[in-house]
C-alpha cells in the first residue's frame, strides 16, 4: 500500500503538467490558416506558414495579437496596412486598396464563424469588403466586436442583436448606407456602440433610450436626422458623439454623469435647457453650428469640471452674464456670485447674436483661450457687428406678410450681398485664369498623373470628406490662411537676412519677420520633394491650412516658389506661422535657466495642451496626420502661457517624413528609426519634463534605465528634476512615470493610445489638486 501511494505521488505532478499543457486544436490551426488564405497571404500573417510550430505561443507583434484558453482561439486582433479611406465606394474592389474582386465576404465570415470560443474580434484596415452577412451572429461567444476602417457597406445585419453577450460593437469607418438600426435595446451588455463615418440614414434609433448599459455613444458622421429622444435614461453614459448629422429638434435632456458631449454641425434648435447647467462631470461640450436661440446661462459657465466649450456660430443672444466670479470657490455668504468654470480653458461664443461685455472670468485668466467674435458685445470692436444687427432679428418679418417693409429691406439687402458676391467671383476668376502663364487645365491634369505619396493621392487631397468637420475646430475668430508672394516674404525678413534666422533643423530654416500691416509671423523655408507638382503641392496646403486647433501654432499662409514660369516643378515651400513669443518649452525645464522654471502643475497643463493637439492631429483629419517629430522644442508658449505646437504634418510636403532627429542627431540610436512615432516621441517629452532636458539627447538604454530607477523613492531623488521633486506628489509623478514607461516601450503594439495618456495625464492633475488642496487652473 505505502508503494502504491508513493508512486501516486510521484505521478501526481506529471499528469498535471500533461493535462495542463494545451495544444492549438488542429481544426482552429486550419481555420486561422484559411483565413490567411481569404486575407489573400498579407504580410503579416507569413509567420503562420510554420506549420510545425502552435500558433498560440508565437509572440504578438503591432499587427496580429492572438489569445488562446483551453486549446481554442478566445481572442483574434489583426490590424492591416489599408487605412485609406476613398471618398466613394461604390461596392466593388479597388486595386490596391480593398482585396481582390475574389474575395468573398460570406465565405470569410463563414470560415470566421468556426472560432466559436472567440470572445474579442478586431479586423482592423484589412481591406476587407462587401456586405456584412447575417450569419456573424453565429460568433455568439462575442463581447468584442471592431470591423472599422473597412469597406463593408449596405445595412447593419439585424442578426447581431441576438449576440447578447456583445459589450462593444465598433463598425467605424465604413460604407453602411442602410437605415440606422433599432433593435439596439436587445443587446442587454452593450457598453460601447461606435458607427462613426459612415452613411447611415434615418431617425435616431429609439431603442437606445433603453440600452441603460451604454457608456460610449458614437454616431457622428452621418446622415442620422430628425428627433433626439431624452438621454437621461442612459446614467451610465460618458461621451456623447452625434456630430455631423442631420438632427434638427431641440436639446433633448442629458445623463447627469456625462463628461462629454459633441453634438456639433446639425441643425438642432431651441434654447439650452437648464439642465445642462447641473451636468457637473462634463468637461467638454462642444454645441456649435447648430441653430441654437435663447441665453447663455451663468450655470453652464459654472460647471465645475467644464474644460471646452464651444457655442460658435449659433443664434444665441443677450448678454453675457457679468456676475461670474472666476477663479474663487463658491461663498455661501455671496449666492449671486457664481464660479466661472475653474478648469475652463477654451470658450468660443463666436458668430452668435450676443450683446454686452465680457464677464472678468474671460479676460483674467492667462490661461484661457475665449474666442467671441462675429458678434454684437462692446469689446474688441474691429470684429463685431453693430449692435442693431443682434437685437433686430428679423425672424418674424420672415413670415409678416408681402406689406411689411422688412420684406424690402431684406430684399435689397440680399440684391446687394449677391452683387458683391457676383465681383468678388469675377475678380477671383480673372486672378486665377488670366494672370497665369500656365493653364490650369494643364497642371490638374499633372497632378492626375501623380502617383500617391505618403498615401494622399491626389483624389483624396482634393476631397471634402478627406477632412472632417472636427478639422474646424478653434478656426473661428483665426485669421484665415492665404497665399503670399516672394516679394512680400522677402521684405518682411529683409530679403532672409542671416539676422533674421531664428533656427536652422531638417525641415528647412526658420526665419522671423513682420508684415506690411506690422503682424509678427515665423516664416519656415521648407526644402519640398520634387516628386509633387505645383497643383497636388497647392492641395497639399489647403490641406494642412485646414488644421486649427487652440494649441496649434496656427498657418497664416504659404508661397511656393516654382522657379520660373514654365516650370511646373517646386523648388521651396514657405510656410508664414503666427509668432509665438515666449521661447519653447524645453527652455522653460532646466533649473539653470535665467527666469521662471515650470512647475510641476504648469508642466502638466502644458503636456495636456499638447496632447490635445496630438490627439486632433490623428483624428481631426481623415486619416491623420501621424510622426509629427515631436520634440520638446517644438513646444511654443505665448505670451500668457499657453502651449502650441509647432513644425506639425510637415510630413505631407517634406521628403524627410521618415527620418528623425535633427542636425546629426543619430536615427539609429536605440533603433528609433524603427521606434519612431508619436506616442514614442511624446514619451521622451515626458522624459525630459520629469528628469529635464539632458534626456533630449539621450534616446538610447541609459535614459530607459534613469526611468526605470524613478520606480523607488530613491531612484527619484537621485533622478528627478529638483522643481519636480519639490512642486508634485508621488501619486501624480506615480501616474506620469507609469504613463511615460508604457509610451517608450520598446514593443510599439503595447503602447498607449492619447486618450490613455490624456486620461492619465488629467488624473495626475487632479491628484495633484487634492494634494495642494486647491483646483488647477
Amino acid at each position: 500500500m505505502g508503494y502504491c501511494s508513493l508512486f501516486l505521488l510521484l505521478c501526481f505532478p506529471w499528469s498535471f503538467l500533461i493535462t495542463g499543457t494545451h495544444q492549438l486544436q488542429s481544426s482552429q490551426t486550419q481555420v486561422l490558416l484559411q483565413l490567411r488564405k481569404h486575407l489573400e497571404y498579407p504580410a503579416h500573417l507569413e509567420f503562420w506558414n510554420n506549420h510545425g510550430m502552435d500558433l498560440c505561443y508565437l509572440s504578438p507583434s503591432t499587427q496580429v495579437n492572438m489569445t488562446c484558453q483551453d486549446n481554442v482561439v478566445t481572442e483574434l486582433r489583426m490590424t492591416g496596412d489599408k487605412p485609406v479611406k476613398v471618398n466613394s465606394f461604390v461596392g466593388f474592389a479597388i486595386t490596391n486598396i480593398t482585396l481582390s474582386g475574389n474575395f468573398s465576404m460570406d465565405s470569410f465570415v463563414t470560415t470566421l464563424a468556426r472560432l466559436t470560443s472567440l470572445r474579442v474580434l478586431s479586423l482592423v484596415s484589412l481591406g476587407i469588403w462587401g456586405p456584412l452577412p447575417d450569419k456573424i451572429h453565429r460568433l455568439s461567444s462575442l463581447e468584442y466586436l471592431d470591423l472599422s476602417s473597412n469597406y463593408l457597406f449596405g445595412s447593419v445585419p439585424p442578426k447581431i442583436s441576438t449576440m447578447v453577450k456583445l459589450q462593444a460593437l465598433n463598425l467605424d469607418d465604413n460604407f453602411f448606407n442602410d437605415t440606422v438600426p433599432d433593435w439596439f435595446d436587445s443587446l442587454s451588455n452593450l457598453t460601447i456602440l461606435s458607427l462613426r463615418n459612415n452613411q447611415l440614414k434615418g431617425p435616431f434609433p429609439s431603442s437606445i433610450q433603453r440600452v441603460t448599459t451604454l457608456t460610449d455613444l458614437i454616431l457622428s458622421g452621418n446622415d442620422i436626422s430628425g428627433k433626439l429622444p431624452n438621454l437621461d435614461r442612459l446614467s451610465k453614459l460618458n461621451m456623447l458623439d452625434l456630430s455631423e448629422n442631420s438632427l434638427d429638434s431641440d436639446l433633448p435632456s442629458m445623463p447627469k454623469g456625462l463628461v462629454m458631449a459633441f453634438l456639433n454641425n446639425n441643425s438642432l434648435s431651441g434654447e439650452i435647457p437648464r439642465q445642462y447647467g447641473q451636468l457637473s462631470q462634463l468637461q467638454h461640450f462642444d454645441m456649435s453650428f447648430n441653430e441654437l436661440s435663447g441665453n447663455i446661462s451663468a450655470s453652464l459657465l459654472s460647471l465645475p469640471s467644464i474644460s471646452y466649450l464651444n457655442l460658435a456660430s449659433n443664434m444665441l443672444s443677450g448678454s453675457l452674464p457679468d456676475h461670474l466670479n472666476c477663479g474663487s470657490k463658491l461663498s455661501g455668504s455671496l449666492p449671486d456670485r457664481l464660479t466661472c468654470g475653474s478648469k475652463l480653458q477654451f470658450v468660443d461664443v463666436s458668430n452668435n447674436r450676443l450683446t454686452g461685455g465680457l464677464p472678468n472670468c474671460f479676460t483674467e485668466s492667462g490661461y484661457r483661450v475665449v474666442k467671441f467674435g462675429g458678434n454684437c458685445l462692446s469689446v474688441d470692436l474691429h470684429h463685431q457687428h453693430a449692435e442693431s444687427s443682434c437685437i433686430d432679428v428679423p425672424v418674424k418679418r420672415k413670415h409678416s406678410g408681402g406689406k411689411n417693409m422688412g420684406v424690402l429691406v431684406g430684399v435689397l439687402a440680399g440684391l446687394f450681398f449677391f452683387v458683391v458676391l457676383l465681383a468678388f467671383g469675377l475678380v477671383m476668376v480673372r486672378k486665377r485664369y488670366l494672370s497665369r502663364g500656365i493653364p490650369e487645365q494643364h497642371l490638374l491634369h499633372k497632378a492626375e498623373q501623380d502617383k500617391s505619396v505618403a498615401g494622399f493621392s491626389s483624389e483624396i487631397l482634393s476631397s471634402a470628406r478627406f477632412v472632417s468637420e472636427a478639422a474646424k475646430l478653434g478656426i473661428q475668430g483665426l485669421p484665415a490662411c492665404r497665399s503670399f508672394t516672394l516679394e512680400e516674404l522677402k521684405e518682411a525678413t529683409n530679403n532672409f537676412n542671416d539676422s533674421s534666422i531664428l533656427g536652422d533643423g531638417s525641415y528647412g530654416k526658420l526665419y522671423k519677420g513682420i508684415l506690411e500691416n506690422g503682424t509678427q509671423v515665423a516664416i519656415r523655408c521648407v526644402p519640398s520633394s520634387k516628386k509633387y507638382s505645383m497643383r497636388n503641392l497647392k492641395l497639399r496646403m489647403d490641406l494642412l491650412a485646414k488644421l486649427r486647433h487652440p494649441h496649434l501654432v496656427c498657418l497664416l499662409g504659404h508661397c511656393i516658389d516654382g522657379g520660373g514660369q514654365d516650370d511646373y516643378r517646386v523648388n521651396k515651400v514657405f510656410l508664414v506661422y503666427e509668432y509665438v513669443s515666449n521661447g519653447n518649452f524645453r527652455a522653460y525645464l532646466s533649473e539653470d535657466r535665467p527666469g521662471k522654471v515650470l512647475n510641476w502643475s504648469e508642466r502638466l497643463a502644458v503636456l495636456i495642451s499638447v496632447a490635445k493637439a496630438i490627439h486632433f492631429l490623428h483624428t481631426g483629419v481623415i486619416p491623420g496626420f501621424f510622426n509629427n517629430r515631436l520634440k520638446a522644442n517644438n513646444i511654443l508658449l505665448n505670451e500668457h502661457g499657453i502651449a502650441k505646437l509647432s513644425d506639425y504634418g510637415l510630413s505631407i510636403i517634406s521628403e524627410l517624413a521618415g527620418n528623425c532627429g535633427e542636425n546629426g542627431e543619430g536615427p539609429k540610436s536605440w533603433q528609433m528609426a524603427r521606434l519612431e512615432d508619436d506616442v514614442c516621441s511624446f514619451g521622451f517629452i515626458l522624459l525630459e519634463s520629469l528628469v529635464g532636458p539632458s534626456v533630449s539627447s539621450r534616446r538610447d538604454k541609459l535614459a530607459l534605465d534613469e526611468l526605470a530607477s524613478c520606480n523607488s523613492h530613491e531612484g527619484r531623488q537621485k533622478s528627478l528634476n529638483p522643481i519636480v521633486l519639490a512642486t508634485s506628489s508621488q501619486e501624480s509623478l506615480s501616474a506620469v512615470i507609469t504613463i511615460t514607461d508604457k509610451c517608450i516601450c520598446s514593443e510599439s503594439w503595447s503602447r498607449p493610445s492619447f486618450e490613455d495618456i490624456l486620461w492619465n495625464l488629467q488624473y495626475a492633475v487632479q491628484v495633484q489638486a487634492t494634494a495642494d488642496g486647491e483646483q488647477f487652473l
